[in-house]
């Protein structure tokens, strides 16, 4: 499945005011900051996105909030959230703010 161009169209005006990249990867479109991946359009539909690890049990709480499963093992730190969670641009940039200060917080690579 290809990631929700409207979706990423929405991620790119919700942004915050710093440099930001676009890169394919994970079947979707990642934007990263400082070279590490903030929030992603998914392929799968939704977001993907990076959160501190030590808040991830907190947000997984919210609807439509989960752990990101690689390899068939939940990540902490890496969250998909599905679609009907972002429909609203306030819970969009909500999301999208968590991911991006994140990888903000992190070296710069």
């Amino acid at each position: 499945m290809a990631y929700d161009e409207e979706l990423a169209e929405r991620i790119r005006g919700l942004l915050p005011e710093v440099p930001v990249t676009e890169q394919k990867m994970f079947g979707g479109l990642a934007f990263l900051v400082g070279g590490h991946l903030a929030v992603a359009a998914s392929g799968k539909g939704g977001l993907l996105l990076r959160c501190d690890p030590a808040d991830t049990e907190r947000l997984v709480s919210e609807p439509g909030a989960d752990r990101m499963e690689m390899r068939g093992k939940a990540m902490d730190g890496w969250l998909r959230v599905i679609a009907d969670a972002v429909a609203d641009d306030a819970d969009l940039s909500r999301w999208i703010g968590v991911g991006a200060d994140y990888a903000a917080s992190l070296p710069p690579k």
